[in-house]
């Protein structure tokens, strides 16, 4: 999609204005049920707000044209719709995850996979050999890519692992939370399902809890999805859906300013002596970054980490001396966030104890580059 064409639908929320009384934004619509013809069901029609309400559409529609999707579906938050895919695969269904995830799904995976008969797999996906070495034929139903990865973005290459995972009978589901559609759009690299945690940078306010499901073609896999979301109470409220709308209606300008402000960090980051080693793929010693420069567009994304020296320890006093960047977990906000990533994961995290996570914001770019230098320094 050209860039243009993402601004304008972004600024005008994707719709014609239909409200009686002109209003640019959509009405908030409470209401639970709605009046039903008298054969008691019409398909053209509101229900009950558990499959949806009116207030839906705008998000969804909107969403659906930036991803260049069939359908779209929002739900309560990422993590239900990431399990709503996974729970429409059958008992003995098998799946490919890459080792450098998002831990909350790795944790649900865990815990649940077993449970559903759901067979798991983690590699190394920037590995495309590997990857193929994991196919178990007849079995594996989803090769699941999230690129750039968390916290140490990768790039995962989108159309060789979409012909890998076609060849094997499979889908290809992309978390595209970190890149959005503003840098990539995964199905126009052949990926059959797109997942978001809306919470990020598709609200971009940290007020909001939402996810987002997407599809390349409303098949039979699609549907239970669908069913999973409306029949086990996943669906996102209606102030959440109206607060996501008006966070979306600014996303491109969000995601431009981040992107410049993280590669300038990045760069900055790289020549201060305390730090070991940066990760970020608008670096041009980041072994994904020619991918990257084919795969994303308009830049590299918000999210940067960093190994400071000193271990655990130093990285936490580290946070303690920021002004600006707040300590908090989750990204995509207008504020800027660090964090050391393993006291997030817990005990079985793969993350050295002294990698923060910087998630950036809108703030001014040197501000940001000065105040966690002035962290950096102050332990010296």
């Amino acid at each position: 999609m050209p860039h243009y064409v993402a601004d304008t639908t972004l600024a005008q929320g994707a719709c014609e204005i239909h409200d009686p009384t002109g209003a640019v934004v959509p009405p908030i619509h409470l209401a639970t049920t709605f009046l039903r013809p008298p054969e008691g069901y019409s398909a053209d029609g509101w229900s009950y707000s558990r499959y949806g309400y009116p207030g839906l559409e705008q998000p969804e529609a909107t969403l659906k044209v930036l991803e260049g999707a069939a359908d779209c579906r929002l739900f309560a938050s990422g993590m239900s719709a990431m399990t709503a895919v996974l729970l429409a695969l059958k008992p003995g269904d098998h799946c490919v995850f890459p080792i450098d995830m998002y831990h909350g799904l790795r944790t649900w995976l865990k815990q649940y996979s077993a449970h559903w008969g759901i067979g798991i797999d983690h590699v190394d996906m920037t590995d495309l050999d590997a990857v193929r070495e994991k196919l178990v034929p007849g079995a594996t139903r989803l090769v699941w890519a999230e690129t750039p990865s968390n916290p140490h973005w990768h790039i995962y290459d989108l159309t060789a692992l979409a012909e890998i995972a076609h060849a094997a009978g499979a889908r290809l589901v992309v978390d595209n939370t970190v890149a959005t559609p503003i840098l990539t759009q995964p199905i126009s690299f052949g990926a059959d399902l797109v997942v978001h945690s809306a919470t990020k940078y598709l609200n971009g306010h940290s007020d909001v809890l939402a996810g987002a499901a997407l599809t390349a073609k409303a098949d039979d896999f699609w549907e239970k999805v669908v069913f999973n979301r409306d029949y086990t109470g996943g669906l996102l409220g209606q102030f959440q859906a109206a607060l996501l709308m008006r966070g979306m209606r600014t996303l491109h300008l969000r995601v431009e300013r981040a992107c410049r402000s993280a590669e300038a960090l990045a760069a900055a980051l790289q020549t201060h002596p305390r730090v070991k080693a940066v990760f970020y793929p608008g670096l041009k010693n980041h072994p994904g970054h020619g991918l990257a420069a084919r795969q994303m567009r308009g830049g590299f994304g918000g999210m940067v980490s960093a190994i400071v020296e000193g271990g655990r320890q130093e990285a936490e006093r580290v946070m303690q001396r920021t002004r600006i960047w707040k300590p908090a977990t989750s990204l995509g906000g207008v504020e800027s966030l660090v964090e050391r990533r393993e006291a997030v994961e817990g005990p079985n995290s793969h993350v050295d104890a002294a990698l923060l996570r910087f998630s950036v914001g809108i703030e001014g770019t040197q501000d940001l580059i000065d105040d966690i230098f002035s962290a950096l320094e102050a332990g010296r």
